[in-house]
């Protein structure tokens, strides 16, 4: 009895193990296609095909259920805005981070250096609620010049989907070895079974980090804004340029003639000595 109970739960815990296996490889294959950035609009034509839009502006998907064009989908924005005061406006934008109830992730303040002028520039990236990013970025517009902005969105669905799946699968996977084990008697099978259980609690727990992660992505938009101050505009009509052109030319011409000098010198003692030696000679001659 004991010997067939124990053929039976080894070919459970096979059928087990190649279920999961299974499950394990097309996750990989689906995680590298999720890994790509796309459109909202372009992530499955199934939909596409099947929709047919009413006259008060709806989609209607057919059969396809509510969740399942449920998207989830990582937003990211990226946004440069002029200000006064670049320190200041890096400090506002932190205190409204906290108030639409995200947080700041990190943040800079450092100088910068335009010609003759010195002022400094700032970064932050927060994150901020997707129900609330929108009104945020209103907000951080209001204090000073929108120069430059950008939002991209990376569609999860896919993966998100399937990782729900398989961790579903697997905790009934893991709740059915735990039954084995429960029933098991030798301890070849208890420690058979124990070890396919570890395996499978490693996985959940593996996938559970992932879709926690995945969550917290989704429900947070990430919000990267380079902060400037504006630049002086100075009008000189080219006096300042003219005087600047003409001090390096003075500056150069004397630099060349340093550079002649320090060349000609050598000669000059050279021609001096020898023109010395000469009068000496021809005077002791005459003598």
């Amino acid at each position: 009895m004991n010997a067939k109970f124990s053929s039976i739960a080894v070919l459970i815990i096979l059928l087990a193990a190649t279920f999961v296996s299974g499950c394990a490889s097309s996750y990989k294959e689906s995680s590298v296609q999720s890994a790509d950035y796309m459109a909202v609009e372009d992530y499955d034509d199934s939909y596409a095909r099947n929709a047919v839009m009413d006259e008060s502006g709806y989609t209607d998907y057919g059969d396809a259920s509510t969740d399942s064009v449920d998207r989830k989908t990582i937003t990211t924005v990226d946004m440069t805005i002029q200000v006064s005061d670049a320190a200041k406006g890096v400090d506002e934008i932190s205190k409204m981070a906290v108030a639409s109830g995200g947080y700041v992730s990190s943040s800079s303040i450092y100088d910068s250096y335009y010609d003759s002028y010195e002022g400094k520039n700032g970064y932050i990236t927060v994150r901020i609620p997707e129900s609330e990013y929108s009104s945020f970025l209103e907000d951080v517009a209001e204090l000073g010049e929108v120069t430059g902005k950008s939002v991209s969105a990376q569609d999860v669905t896919e993966e998100y989907i399937d990782v729900s799946a398989r961790l579903d699968n697997l905790e009934r996977q893991e709740t059915r070895l735990q039954e084995i084990l429960n029933m098991t008697e030798t301890v070849e099978d208890v420690l058979a079974v124990e070890k396919e259980l570890e395996r499978v609690r490693g996985e959940i727990e593996s996938l559970t980090g992932r879709l926690n992660y995945l969550d917290d992505r989704i429900e947070f938009s990430t919000i990267n804004i380079y902060v400037t101050e504006p630049r002086p505009i100075t009008r000189s009509w080219g006096i300042r340029d003219a005087v600047s052109e003409s001090v390096n030319g003075f500056i150069s011409m004397v630099n060349a003639l340093i550079i002649l000098v320090g060349y000609l010198l050598p000669l000059v003692i050279v021609l001096i000595f020898f023109g010395g030696a000469g009068l000496f000679i021809k005077r002791r001659i005459r003598r």
